[in-house]
């Protein structure tokens, strides 16, 4: 009987498993004892008939082998645990190759599926890479050139007549090109630097009054406060005392508000704050100097004198132009507890009373503290305890007799 290739090499797999090998060598025994009775039987009918002996049979141990190896597959088909063929098949695998079994074509065919749709979404996503470099690339162009046309073509007059300038006499392309550049450096100078050189107009002349000193605010967490929540959404909480600030520093300053916030929060925020108008100027980002990343204020453009100027703010890189004009407040924070500008109201008043010519000699002095209001109060302090010890001293000093005798004389 003619056998199929895979039962062979299946039968050989299972017969190179040392299980059965074992039951090999059994049968094998088996077989050398039913041989040698074969054999005695044949010495035995020798003498009788001439009749050559049988060979031994195989056909038990190829029963007993082909009967394991149809269990084994029986067993891994059932999901069952198989210790004998399946155990060994990988070594067999890489020491036969030729008993190797077959790979699965449908597991072969989604793997090869699976590359090649991962293969052709790389190729899409790089198409789509190509694509917006492309697009990207052409309209970073055109907005160049469209940009070269705008800010480099040449002013006209009302008739439409091309007006001249330094550049009309260059080549075209050089015409328009230098008149962009000129443009860009325009808009960055509007940027960075203030847009007027005079930010406040000069000082009043009599018959009007002006203020000896010039007082200039912060707006921003020094007269109000920031402040949004889920049912109110943005608002500004007023400082305590600042109505009674602003009344009282307008009848000795020139109050003015320099802020580096835009122009269309700033004054609807003033108008409601001082709707008595102590604020005499407003200053917002446009009259500021932007510096290293910061809007500072340049007092140089204030058009006033240094020497009777003084700015109130809480954030040094808003002034570090010029700090010995500055005295810092501490930033407010919205507690409704703050007293602070009641004390500023205490010591501006000493200065306009005292008639100070330099103010930035006083306020040098205070800059070298880190609360300079705190220092105030306590310089306040000293000065009211030295003047009671000198009351005190001068009550308990003893009269002249002169003056005794002078009353006595007449009566008193």
């Amino acid at each position: 009987m003619t056998m199929a290739p895979a039962t062979v090499l299946q039968m050989l797999r299972s017969l190179s498993t040392p299980h059965i090998l074992t039951r090999i060598h059994q049968h094998r025994a088996l077989g050398n004892h039913h041989h040698n009775q074969h054999r005695r039987a044949a010495s035995r009918l020798s003498h009788s008939t001439s009749l050559p002996a049988a060979p031994p049979s195989l056909s038990p141990i190829l029963h007993t082998a082909r009967g394991y190896s149809s269990s084994s597959t029986a067993k891994q088909e059932t999901g069952g645990a198989t210790e004998g063929p399946a155990a060994n098949a990988p070594l067999l695998a890489k020491l036969f190759p030729q008993t190797a079994p077959e790979v699965d074509s449908s597991a072969e065919q989604e793997r090869q599926k699976r590359e090649e749709e991962e293969a052709k979404e790389n190729e899409r996503a790089w198409k789509r890479m190509k694509l917006g470099f492309a697009i990207f690339g052409g309209g970073g162009v055109a907005a160049g050139l469209w940009a070269v046309y705008e800010f480099g073509k040449p002013e006209v007059d009302p008739n439409g007549q091309t007006i001249e300038d330094e550049f009309t006499h260059k080549p075209l392309v050089q015409q328009y090109v230098q008149r962009m550049w000129k443009s860009i450096h325009y808009y960055q100078r509007m940027i960075q630097e203030p847009s007027r050189a005079k930010l406040l107009p000069d000082p009043l002349k009599p018959p009007y009054v002006q203020p000896r000193y010039t007082l200039v605010l912060e707006m921003k967490d020094v007269l109000v406060h920031p402040d949004w929540t889920y049912q109110t959404g943005w608002r500004f909480k007023k400082r305590p005392g600042v109505d009674h600030f602003l009344a009282e520093c307008a009848k000795e300053f020139e109050i003015v508000v320099f802020t580096a916030e835009q122009g269309m929060t700033v004054f609807p925020i003033l108008d409601a704050l001082d709707p008595n108008g102590y604020i005499m100027y407003r200053l917002v980002r446009d009259a500021t100097h932007f510096v290293d990343g910061h809007h500072v204020k340049n007092l140089d453009n204030l058009n006033r004198d240094l020497k009777k100027v003084i700015v109130i703010d809480w954030d040094a890189n808003a002034t570090k132009m010029h700090p010995d004009n500055t005295f810092g407040l501490a930033r407010w924070h919205g507690n409704d507890d703050d007293g602070q500008l009641l004390d500023l109201i205490a010591f501006l008043k000493i200065i306009a009373q005292n008639n100070v010519d330099d103010v930035r000699e006083v306020l040098h002095y205070y800059r070298q503290f880190d609360d300079p209001i705190n220092q105030f109060r306590d310089n306040q302090r000293k000065l009211a305890e030295q003047m009671q010890e000198a009351e005190r001293i001068e009550q308990s000093k003893t009269k002249p007799m002169v003056k005794q005798w002078s009353r006595n004389i007449l009566g008193r």
